[in-house]
């Protein structure tokens, strides 16, 4: 029985290992890869923040500084996440919007790496890291600051 049980657990585990996406606060994401799959979809630093939940360095990512007019896609799917017209200047070194694209792109899960408790933001389709949402954007706008990583977004200009 004991033996049964060991190796259930471990069964579970790999399964977990396996596939990333699946469970992270107990949600299955609609679109699941293994590693290897997303490895060949993904750039070296998109996989490691997107998969990995890596943050990638402030100020040293291509969209913090960028001004112009589009939408910004999720790297791994080219599902549209945010609009230029919601983006604004939050002086923390990484691209920040004040609310999603649409309702039902993104997905909000607890993270409570590093001893903090934060809101991270996943894609809602295959639930991969995109950043994290605080509650110090600009009052005037909903008061939300969606602080994503670069590496996990494309721009699409208009």
């Amino acid at each position: 029985m004991t033996l049964a049980l060991i190796a259930l657990a471990c069964t579970a585990n790999a399964q977990t290992r396996k596939n990333p996406q699946a469970g992270k606060n107990g949600k299955v994401y609609p679109v699941q890869k293994s590693e290897s799959e997303w490895k060949k979809i993904l750039s070296p630093v998109s996989f490691q923040v997107m998969v990995k939940g890596s943050t990638e360095a402030p100020f040293n990512n291509a969209y913090h500084d960028n001004h112009e007019k589009g939408i910004y896609v999720s790297a791994a799917t080219g599902e549209p996440l945010f609009s230029s017209d919601d983006k604004f200047e939050s002086g923390t070194g990484w691209p920040s919007f004040t609310k999603p694209i649409k309702a039902g792109v993104i997905a909000i899960v607890t993270d409570t790496s590093h001893g903090m408790v934060r809101s991270e933001v996943v894609e809602a389709k295959t639930g991969l890291h995109l950043g994290h949402v605080f509650n110090d954007g600009p009052k005037n706008r909903g008061g939300k600051r969606y602080c994503m990583n670069s590496a996990a977004l494309k721009f699409v200009k208009k």
